[in-house]
């Protein structure tokens, strides 16, 4: 039987009672952080004082009794970490296990785009994720996918317009629209992008951009349609332009992209107000080797940036800009979400507590419960491979195809001329994107120089953002048998040689998160990606993760898609 509206008013009032009566010391507190130097955000200095928690929240500071009191002389209290733009899948793991890798890092909320599992299970990957993230010990709120596909050229699992999302608005975690990647579409007005501002704006909720190098008046539609943040800057000019119009910069140090040390001068008194940190996309490699929001603190500190400023953008900032008014300081009334560091220049990270709960200390983790997921969900989760097994004759063409010349360190393209054949000797290899959600038997065929491969084939199911089948090869018979066997695994990352796979990390929750640990799934990738290495790929190329782009249709100039080679500067196929 659910509990009445008068008796969830009289349990929240003896809460309430019980907050005062702690905060007031006229009753110990559940905990107290005795003898602390902490962060004041409000401040913008440290100060020292007993940090009182009761019910989950900070309740005061100053002296303070507790029922468990913990010393923090010789330490500093940082408020908990947040993420303002990740997308969790980029993990390979599943939210639990992302949330195990994170939480030691003392990230304590996060804001996830899942439009990477949308664009192969539809609104069915966004309930996923949504359960998939209830209770856990790492506040995950959400914002809606804007471009479910990313753009019309991609056949992904489903289409997303804003009549499928609006309903999802109304739940407690949702936080807004995610990033506007259509930026062209915003500009020329077309329907379909500012229907989905539209209806966020009608929700009062928050918009969030990505528009690398955008300016001018374009620029002032963009922000003017109501765009209000961007993750894109690569550089100053960029940012400050975008600061200057009322945005606010998520400056971002992931995996992919690492733009910290061209912002770092934004953390200064004129711009770090409207600054916040994200790290969009964060591999097992770099979770576990360097960390997460702490890293990029860290590393900001050690740029020159003022500690406590630098502090109060990885979590004060993000926080009031989505306005989750509980978190991102220590004050009364606020969760009790608290780092406990060493100190500035070391920035060891030994205690973290959620909501008063001790979660982590010295790296090891409290263990916490998995979130029930729907039945059907899981299986929907599981099941998202539809095609036929196909052979070598389904990838021989022999019409002169476009060549995609790949650029040394970045993911954008040259137009590499044309080839009716595969010269491993000159480097040119056969590159293919094969529809994978409706059985469609599209197979998109092309040609790439630059990956370095020797020998066998390699493909993946994680091919942004439709998340198709990618495979590069020195042969058709190889690249038939490595999209058939990452078929097999539903979904996954198979390196292929001498008629076997010779190295794979199965991917089977919609063929881009793994089920098994964090730890696990590196060891895999990193075994792969060696295997890769030593048939040839380059050393300064991220076999993988290289790969995953080129089927991306809206980064200059050559793609791969399921109808073939597109020049995304003439928008046109090749």
């Amino acid at each position: 039987m659910s509990e009445s509206y008068a008796g969830k008013i009289n349990r929240k009032l003896v809460k309430k009672r019980r907050i005062i009566e702690a905060a007031a010391g006229r009753e110990p507190a559940d905990l107290v952080l005795k003898n602390a130097v902490y962060v004041n955000v409000f401040a913008n200095q440290l100060c020292t004082a007993d940090i009182a928690v009761a019910e989950g929240l900070i309740v005061g500071m100053g002296n303070y009794s507790g029922e468990a009191e913990v010393d923090c002389a010789g330490k500093i209290v940082l408020p908990g970490f947040l993420d303002a733009h990740i997308h969790l899948e980029s993990s390979l793991v599943s939210p639990r296990e992302f949330v195990k890798a994170v939480l030691p890092h003392g990230t304590t909320t996060v804001v996830t785009d899942p439009h990477e599992i949308a664009n192969v299970m539809g609104t069915d990957g966004i309930e996923y994720m949504l359960q998939a993230t209830e209770d856990l010990p790492v506040d995950v709120r959400f914002m809606l996918p804007s471009c479910v596909p990313a753009t019309p050229l991609d056949e992904s699992g489903a289409v997303l317009d804003y009549r499928a999302i609006d309903s999802f608005y109304d739940h407690p975690r949702v936080q807004g629209l995610a990033e506007m990647m259509n930026f062209v579409g915003i500009i020329a007005g077309d329907g379909q992008p500012v229907e989905k501002i539209v209806a966020a704006q009608a929700h009062h909720k928050k918009i969030d951009g990505h528009a690398p190098d955008l300016r001018g008046n374009d620029l002032n539609a963009y922000i003017a349609a109501g765009v209000y943040s961007d993750h894109e800057c690569h550089d100053l000019q960029d940012a400050v332009a975008k600061l200057e119009r009322g945005q606010f910069i998520m400056i971002r140090e992931g995996t992919a992209a690492r733009n910290l040390e061209a912002l770092v001068p934004l953390l200064c008194d004129k711009y770090s107000e409207r600054c916040m940190f994200c790290t969009d996309d964060k591999h097992p490699s770099d979770l576990l080797e360097k960390g997460h929001i702490d890293y990029i603190v860290k590393k900001a500190i050690a740029l020159g940036a003022d500690p406590i400023t630098a502090v109060k953008v990885a979590c004060h900032n993000a926080a009031r800009y989505f306005l989750l008014n509980n978190r991102g300081a220590i004050a009364p009334g606020y969760l009790a979400d608290f780092v406990v560091i060493d100190n500035f220049q070391n920035f060891n990270i030994e205690k973290v507590f959620k909501k008063g709960v001790l979660m982590v200390e010295n790296g090891a983790v409290r263990d916490f419960p998995a979130p029930e997921i729907e039945p059907y969900l899981t299986q929907r989760a599981h099941s998202t491979f539809h095609l036929g097994s196909l052979t070598a004759e389904d990838f021989m063409d022999h019409r002169p195809r476009g060549i995609i010349g790949m650029v040394d360190g970045e993911i954008t393209t040259q137009d590499a001329g044309y080839s009716d054949r595969i010269d491993v000797e000159y480097d040119v290899l056969k590159i293919a994107v094969v529809e994978r959600h409706k059985n469609t038997h599209h197979i998109g065929i092309g040609f790439i120089q630059g990956y370095g491969l020797k020998s066998g084939a390699v493909a993946t199911s994680i091919s942004h953002d439709s998340h198709n089948i990618i495979v590069v090869g020195t042969n058709e018979a190889d690249m038939a048998a490595a999209v058939n066997r990452v078929a097999a695994l539903n979904g996954g990352i198979v390196v292929w040689d001498g008629g076997a796979p010779v190295a794979e990390v199965p991917l089977a929750i919609a063929g881009i998160m793994s089920d098994e640990p964090l730890e696990a799934v590196n060891e895999k990738l990193e075994a792969a990606k060696e295997r890769a290495h030593g048939l040839g790929v380059g050393r300064g190329i991220d076999p993988f993760m290289t790969l995953s782009f080129m089927a991306l249709p809206v980064i200059p100039s050559l793609r791969i898609t399921t109808r073939g080679v597109f020049d995304v500067t003439s928008q046109s196929y090749v």
